[in-house]
C-alpha cells in the first residue's frame, strides 16, 4: 500500500433518524380551559345544592335583573325598550307597546320590592331562631301575591290552629301571631287579614251559622291576637271572611290546609286600590233620601241612616 493511500480520509455515513414534528401546546390550553369551566360548573352546582330557598330566590332575581338596571338602581320590569314584552295581539305594533306601559304602571318599585323581601327574610329568621316555631314551619307559607307579601298559616289534621268549628285560637296559633306581630310593625305598609275554611258545611247550612261566619270570626280573632301582641291597630286596612270559596292550588276544598289565615302586607298600589274602592261615591239615584208615608224623609235629619256594622 502506498503512502498516498494511507493519507486518504475515511468517510463514515450515518443514517439520521428524524423524530415526528412537534404539534405545539395549543391543545393543552384548550384542555385546561375545559377543565377549569367544568370545575366551575361543579362548584356552582354544589353551592346551589346547599343554598336556602331565600338565597336561591335572591340569586334568581340577580340574573333576572338587566345590567343597566342594576347599575342605575331602577326597576327591572320597566327597563326594556322592546315592544315584545308588552303583549297585545301583535307585539311589533303599537298595541304591544301600550300594553307594556300599562304593566309598567302596575308593577312595584325596586325599593318596595326590596323592603318586602327584607320583611320576608326577617320573618323567616324569626321562625328559624325559635325552636317551637321551627317545628311549625311546615304550616307557615310565605310568598309574593299581586297584593304584596302573603303569610299564610295553614291547618293540619294533627295540629289545628283553631278549635274545631270555633274561632278559639290554639296555643300554636297564639305563639305564631305573637312572634310575627312585632316584625310586621317594622314596615309602614298596611295589612289585610282574611280567614278561609274548608267546604264541610254546618248542619244548619247557609241559612244559619256557616263557614262564612266562621272564617270572618277567625280572621277577627287573629286580628285581636296580633294587636294584643303589639301590632299597631292603624296598620289594619281590611279584615274579611272568605268562607271556602278560595282554595289553595292543587288541593281539594275539604283538605285541612284550606283552613287557614292569610295575612298580606299590602304594597302601595294594592292599599290605594282598596281605599279608592271604599271611597267611590254612590250614584245620585241611590243617595236620594227615602221618603216617608207623609212625604217627609225618614231618618235622622231627613237623611238615609245605615245600620251599624259589627266591626
Amino acid at each position: 500500500m502506498s503512502s498516498g493511500d494511507e493519507r486518504r480520509p475515511l468517510i463514515v455515513k450515518r443514517k439520521r433518524v428524524q423524530s415526528a414534528k412537534h404539534h405545539g401546546g395549543s391543545w393543552k390550553i384548550a384542555y385546561a380551559d375545559f377543565m377549569t369551566a367544568l370545575m366551575a360548573l361543579f362548584l356552582v352546582l354544589w353551592i346551589l345544592s346547599t343554598a336556602s330557598p331565600s338565597q336561591l330566590e335572591h340569586i334568581a332575581e340577580y340574573f333576572r335583573t338587566p345590567l343597566a338596571v342594576a347599575l342605575t338602581g331602577g326597576d327591572k320590569t320597566t327597563a326594556s325598550t322592546s315592544a315584545i314584552p308588552g303583549g297585545g295581539d301583535n307585539p311589533t305594533k303599537v298595541d304591544g307597546e301600550e300594553r307594556r306601559v300599562n304593566i309598567r304602571e302596575q308593577t312595584r318599585s325596586s325599593d318596595e320590592q326590596r323592603n318586602l323581601r327584607y320583611l320576608r327574610d326577617r320573618l323567616q329568621s324569626v321562625i328559624q331562631s325559635d325552636p317551637q316555631l321551627k317545628e311549625l314551619s311546615s304550616q307557615l307559607r310565605m310568598d309574593f301575591s299581586p297584593e304584596g307579601l302573603r303569610v299564610q298559616i295553614v291547618d293540619s289534621d294533627k295540629r289545628p290552629m283553631f278549635e274545631l268549628g270555633s274561632d278559639r285560637l290554639e296555643p300554636y296559633m297564639q305563639k305564631i301571631l305573637g312572634r310575627i306581630a312585632p316584625v310586621l310593625n317594622e314596615m309602614p305598609n298596611p295589612i289585610s287579614i282574611s280567614g278561609h275554611t274548608d267546604d264541610i258545611p254546618y248542619v244548619g247550612g247557609e241559612k244559619g251559622y256557616s263557614n262564612w261566619e266562621l272564617s270572618a270570626d277567625r280572621a277577627n280573632a287573629s286580628r285581636r291576637e296580633l294587636i294584643a301582641a303589639g301590632l299597631a291597630p292603624d296598620k289594619l286596612l281590611r279584615v274579611a271572611g272568605m268562607g271556602s270559596r278560595i282554595t289553595l292550588p292543587n288541593t281539594l276544598p275539604s283538605d285541612d290546609v284550606n283552613r287557614r289565615i292569610s295575612i298580606v302586607v299590602l304594597d302601595n298600589r294594592a292599599a290605594q286600590a282598596i281605599e279608592q274602592q271604599e271611597k267611590t261615591p254612590l250614584p245620585s239615584s241611590l243617595a236620594t233620601p227615602l221618603a216617608g208615608n207623609g212625604g217627609e224623609a225618614s231618618g235622622n235629619g231627613g237623611g238615609m241612616t245605615e245600620p251599624n256594622s259589627a266591626g
